[in-house]
């Protein structure tokens, strides 16, 4: 099932959370942080939007932390009925794949919830001060074939916040597969 988040909700607060990560510490929003922002990824190991998009979203994860944004990835899906997002398969993955930021399990889904998650991957992009700037998508449409790489949304959205504070006014939703939440 494909889902699509609402767009920016500028200036909202960005919810406090203390997840464990696959590197067998417990993160809080505060340790996570940028001293010019943050950035907070819902995404899964199943999903055929991240899947196809992770090379992307590890790359510009490294270039905006480089810009003093602190990146965090967490995955909020029902493990029971997804056991490939299980906590054990995440620990794979980014091992795997070299993850340069945290990724944090939410079994209860609560932090999913509070930030109103709704798809993966879904991405949050908060100024210093933890006020929202940026829910968007990753990149823009794929280009002709044979013509240059879809223009980098997020990574120029997050960019504009490390340099001045604020996101851009034009953000278009993420667009992925719905986040798999637990029955009752």
């Amino acid at each position: 099932m494909v889902g699509a988040p609402p767009v920016c909700k500028f200036g909202w607060k960005a919810p406090g959370f203390a997840l464990p990560g696959v590197d067998g510490r417990r993160y809080r929003y505060q340790d996570i942080a940028g001293p010019k922002g943050t950035l907070v990824m819902f995404i899964c190991n199943h999903c055929p939007y991240v899947l196809k998009a992770l090379d992307r979203i590890i790359r510009d994860a490294a270039e905006l932390t480089a810009l003093g944004i602190g990146v965090v990835a967490i995955s909020a899906n029902d493990a029971e009925a997804y056991p490939q997002d299980g906590f054990a398969q995440m620990k794979a993955l980014a091992t795997e794949r070299g993850f340069a930021f945290p990724y944090l399990y939410d079994e209860s889904q609560g932090v999913a919830r509070a930030y109103g998650a709704a798809c993966t991957p879904d991405f949050f992009g908060f100024d210093a001060s933890g006020g929202l700037q940026y829910r968007g998508r990753l990149e823009g449409p794929q280009p002709q074939a044979g013509l240059a790489e879809p223009r980098r949304e997020l990574y120029e959205a997050l960019k504009q916040v490390a340099k001045t504070g604020h996101g851009p006014r034009e953000q278009f939703p993420a667009m992925g597969c719905s986040i798999k939440w637990k029955a009752g």
